[in-house]
């Protein structure tokens, strides 16, 4: 197992994976504390902006733009509050992409995927000719 200073508080812990790749235990119920604070929060403001929860609930807004990357804040159409999508820019409420650019890029990987499966063999493995022979041994 290995053993790792959390980025937060600098103790070592067991390093074990996940979401919280840096943090320690203690350090991962405290953000998740917080996260239910300002969940709580955005629900009885539900005009709020990121400004407004950042102040009112001392957090940072990169940790707010990450729980709405990681799709575990959504806001309603009509809220101020809106990031944009990693590949063209569009203002989103939650999650890394807009719907647009999520339908395309899997369109891409369908059609890649189709293209990688319809490939000849080049090697000839599936015609007759080409089979495992076994020398007779004497």
């Amino acid at each position: 197992m290995e053993v790792r200073n959390c980025k937060n508080c600098g103790r070592l812990f067991n390093y074990i994976g996940g979401a919280h790749r840096n943090l320690c235990p203690a350090c991962i119920d405290k953000l998740e504390d917080k996260f239910q604070e300002v969940k709580k929060y955005v629900e009885d403001n539900p005009h709020c902006t990121i400004n407004d929860i950042t102040e009112a609930m001392d957090v940072s807004p990169r940790q707010v733009e990450k729980w709405i990357r990681e799709e575990r804040l959504c806001f309603a159409d009509d809220s101020p509050i809106g990031i944009a999508c990693e590949r063209c820019g569009k203002m989103i409420k939650s999650g890394r992409f807009c719907d647009m650019c999520r339908n395309e890029m899997g369109n891409q990987m369908s059609n890649l995927y189709k293209a990688v499966n319809n490939i000849p063999n080049d090697r000839g493995m599936h015609s007759k000719g080409n089979r495992m022979h076994f020398l007779d041994k004497e």
